[in-house]
């Protein structure tokens, strides 16, 4: 312990400079003399655990995984690095055990392990002990790493007690509730025994240390992890990195609120917007040098805002009723400004009697379905989606098809008088259609609806469980055969209308939707954190235009808007020339 101690000091007094630097140093020399006096475990055991928390708040490391740790990788890198000396079984008996001095741990002592965090083993992994043989493995990838401790972590637990774990655990709505990643890793088992009494506490710990992602299934867990980052971008700020702050808190956005958005909407639409604007308040606040109190403020307030949104969406509440709504109104939002986009096609196909290119458009809606299925499939068996790539599919595939739109939009302007359109029929009609225009059609059909699919699939992923499936597949049902007699009437009127009004109509509808598309693409983006946001307080937010209170989303809006006016007048004056 004098050894532990004295490198613990050497090590603080090697770190750069910090407002609490000083304090910290006392704190070592405090237990120092706790040790050297002899001083009962309990009194040294909590010194040294003040020092650590302290430690930690006056530099921040991170406290948690970035994903779930695959335990049975660590299982891997256990048999592989530490074995040889822990034993097969961790009971510290391994081959090469005889030669130390002194001996490995067994991380099978229960005792023991009751005092270790995932996070403490986690810092040995990556630091080595020094004193003993224990070397560091910081060459391993950090999520090698917590992989590794979850492992260690779970062999003082026998594995037959983790399936009694699982059903204590799923019994109790509350502990899943206050558990988090963040208390997973960072708390000793002893904590809990204290809370639950030491029998269900230990089966509670065999469980969750072999299966970590129970406490990230639900969906409250998600707003535990956008907790924790913005727990973990005040104490970066108060440290006095802002950079890191900043990341933090679009991590919690992203990773924490983001994958709730669409569901949180259809139980509490308001509240939805209020924590959205709350979230993009507080990265603004950090960006422009707030201080750190200021933001823990901010933070404080989202919290409470969190609670509101957990009882939202307590699955006690949902009703079928409601989960049918949910599903019915998101796929009919989703999927209406992709049909629109397609019906306008195919009937411009058939009015310029283009019939070889309409096939190209149903390639490429066809496909967009399918591999929005696979995207499913992807997100659900394979990999996490993370926000920020949720963000970035919906922001660049808004803008690619806006860009299309702004231009298909003029064009159709331009041949919405009689004597244009003539023209055009006497210039083009009979001409077969490019293979490169062939596939631009594919490729724009693919973008809008695969952008609507991706969309929906995710909300859909979030939305869903045992007890509203029933319900949550008649909402989809019933707005696929909405959406199928709104084409049928598109389709069958817009072939019905004379040729102007039929271009002239359509250029105004792929106007709209173009700007639209532009006020979406750039709020996407602005929360992936690739654009800057600067908040209009007071502007009206209306989602289903994409109006968003930013300065740089109406701007982009009120930009493209302008071209088009620019593009119209242009055609007016070629008219009359």
């Amino acid at each position: 312990m004098v050894e532990f101690a004295g490198t613990t000091k050497a090590k603080l007094d090697a770190l750069p400079p910090s407002g609490e630097k000083a304090a910290l140093q006392k704190q070592v020399e405090d237990l120092q003399a706790a040790i050297a006096g002899k001083a009962a475990p309990d009194v040294v055991a909590g010194l040294a655990r003040g020092l650590a928390a302290q430690l930690v708040k006056a530099y921040p490391v991170p406290l948690v995984p970035t994903a779930v740790p695959e335990v049975q990788r660590g299982k891997s890198l256990y048999a592989e690095h530490c074995a040889s000396c822990h034993g097969a079984t961790g009971d510290g008996k391994g081959p090469a055990s005889r030669e130390l001095n002194p001996p490995p741990i067994a991380f099978t002592d229960k005792e023991r392990a009751s005092e270790r965090s995932i996070f403490a083993l986690y810092q040995v992994i990556g630091q080595g002990l020094d004193g003993t043989s224990m070397a560091s493995f910081a060459h391993l990838p950090s999520q090698d790493r917590w992989a590794l401790a979850f492992y260690v972590g779970s062999l003082a637990y026998p594995a037959e007690d983790a399936a009694k774990g699982e059903r204590l655990w799923k019994a109790d709505t509350g502990l899943r509730r206050r558990t988090t990643l963040e208390s997973l890793v960072g708390d000793r088992p002893a904590v809990l025994d204290t809370a639950l009494g030491e029998n269900v506490a230990d089966k509670i710990t065999a469980y969750l240390r072999r299966n970590p992602g129970a406490v990230v299934q639900a969906s409250t867990s998600s707003l535990a992890l956008a907790r924790t980052r913005l727990s973990e971008a005040v104490r970066a700020l108060e440290a006095g990195n802002r950079s890191a702050a900043s990341d933090l808190a679009l991590s919690a956005y992203l990773d924490g609120f983001e994958p709730l958005e669409k569901v949180l909407a259809v139980h509490d639409g308001a509240l939805m917007r209020r924590i959205e604007a709350a979230m993009g308040d507080l990265r603004t606040s950090i960006q422009r040098g707030a201080a750190a109190e200021d933001v823990r403020t901010r933070a404080n307030a989202l919290d409470a805002l969190f609670v509101d949104a957990e009882t939202a969406l307590d699955p006690r509440q949902a009703t079928a009723a409601s989960s049918f709504f949910g599903a019915f109104t998101v796929l009919l939002r989703e999927a209406l400004e992709a049909l629109l986009i397609v019906i306008v096609m195919l009937t411009l196909l058939r009015k310029t009697e283009r019939h070889d290119a309409e096939l190209y458009v149903h390639i490429g809606w066809v496909s967009a379905l399918g591999v929005g299925v696979l995207t499913w499939v992807v997100a659900t068996y394979l990999i996490a989606i993370s926000g920020a790539h949720r963000e970035l599919t919906e922001g660049f595939g808004s803008l690619f098809a806006a860009i299309i739109l702004l231009w298909v939009g003029i064009w159709m302007h331009g041949k919405s008088q009689a004597d244009a359109w003539q023209r055009y029929i006497h210039d083009k009609l009979g001409h077969a259609l490019s293979g490169r225009s062939a596939w631009g059609l594919f490729g724009l059909t693919f973008i809008v609806v695969y952008r609507e699919v991706f969309e929906t699939i995710l909300f859909y992923a979030a939305l869903w469980n045992e007890d509203n499936a029933s319900a949550v597949m008649a909402g989809a049902g019933a707005a696929v055969v909405a959406l199928a007699v709104i084409a049928w009437i598109l389709m069958r009127y817009g072939r019905a209308l004379p040729v102007g009004k039929f271009f002239a109509y359509s250029s105004a509808l792929l106007a709209v939707l173009c700007v639209v598309l532009v006020g979406k693409g750039v709020s996407a983006l602005q929360e992936a954190g690739w654009m800057p946001m600067t908040p209009l307080a007071g502007y009206v937010r209306l989602e289903i235009l994409g109006i968003y209170p930013t300065v740089q989303g109406v701007a982009a809006q009120v930009a493209t808007a302008a071209i088009l006016l620019v593009g119209i007048w242009n055609n007016q004056r070629r008219l009359v020339q």
